[in-house]
């Protein structure tokens, strides 16, 4: 799985000819990688699940052996441990493998669907099968894009338990994003819960940790502020989807069997962040609001009965 940043995704021109911008996979050899897989398997150990819980400052819950994994935290485990000779300087694992080697220096992990259709149950092995479906380049406003989806499939006793689709997107660098100015955010509307967090360097060490992420712009703020023109620290996209999702848990005894999300700007330790969630026709439409008001993801999980 790829770790990055989730911020806004440009949006590129209107389809388009090759001459004038839009280039099919075969243009730059990436219809090599459509269809390749991926397998890993790997036991569904205790420790990561304690320490995310730890990380996300939650001393009431107990999960053990047996207990079923929260949902999204199957990201805590296949993960790609690359030999560090093999890591890039940007702390990313070198291009090429199982996604194909795009040369664009910014990596984004954009947005993802997913269908929860059992538990997987902690302590017991799982399998992940990843399958890269679809990969295009294009041209915008921001420069060139290249999108890559792509498919997982964790399987644990003989049957599928969580189907998801990643989006991920390469860019190229673009301009160095400004400060977010802080506001008065505006009031929550009728029915919704919200809840303020407040990150700090802390927190996105202990997250890159878990999810053995070395991308430099969580935890290293000179390269964040020099190397990649961001004024501070970036909150990691995924942790943003895994607090949204807890915040609907905090709110609701009913299991969620589908979630969705997507990045559309990026979140800074620079200040608190609002998350808020609003139930709806058995769905909780969610979003993470940076402190300048600005929507940094938005998110819908479905939920089923009790």
């Amino acid at each position: 799985m790829v770790r990055s940043e989730s911020c806004a995704i440009p949006k590129p021109s209107p389809a388009l000819s090759n001459e004038e911008g839009t280039l099919n996979e075969s243009s730059h050899g990436y219809e090599a990688w459509v269809g390749r897989q991926e397998r890993l398997d790997e036991e569904l150990a205790l420790a990561p699940v304690q320490a995310m819980l730890a990380t996300l400052d939650d001393g009431e819950r107990k999960l053990g052996p047996g207990d079923a994994l929260p949902p999204l935290w199957h990201w805590l485990y296949f993960l790609p441990r690359v030999v560090a000779s093999r890591i890039s300087k940007d702390g990313h694992p070198e291009r090429g493998g199982f996604l194909p080697p795009v040369a664009l220096p910014r990596r984004m992990f954009a947005g993802a669907r997913l269908n929860f259709r059992h538990p997987l149950i902690i302590g017991k092995p799982a399998s992940r099968i990843g399958t890269v479906r679809s990969i295009s380049q294009k041209s915008g406003g921001s420069g060139t894009l290249v999108f890559v989806a792509v498919e997982y499939r964790i399987e644990q006793d003989g049957r599928v338990c969580v189907e998801e689709e990643q989006d991920i997107v390469y860019r190229e660098p673009g301009e160095r994003v400004p400060a977010p100015v802080p506001i008065e955010l505006p009031a929550p509307p009728a029915g919704a819960f919200t809840r303020t967090v407040t990150p700090d360097p802390v927190l996105l060490f202990r997250f890159s940790a878990l999810t053995f992420n070395a991308h430099r712009i969580h935890y290293d703020r000179p390269y964040a502020i020099n190397e990649e023109g961001y004024p501070g620290l970036i909150v990691h996209g995924p942790l943003t989807a895994v607090m949204l999702l807890d915040l609907v848990r905090q709110h609701s005894d009913r299991p969620v069997t589908a979630y969705s999300f997507r990045g559309r700007a990026p979140l800074f330790d620079l200040g608190p962040f609002r998350l808020m969630g609003k139930p709806a026709d058995g769905k909780v439409e969610l979003e993470a609001m940076g402190p300048d008001g600005t929507v940094a993801m938005t998110a819908s999980a479905t939920l089923g009965d009790t």
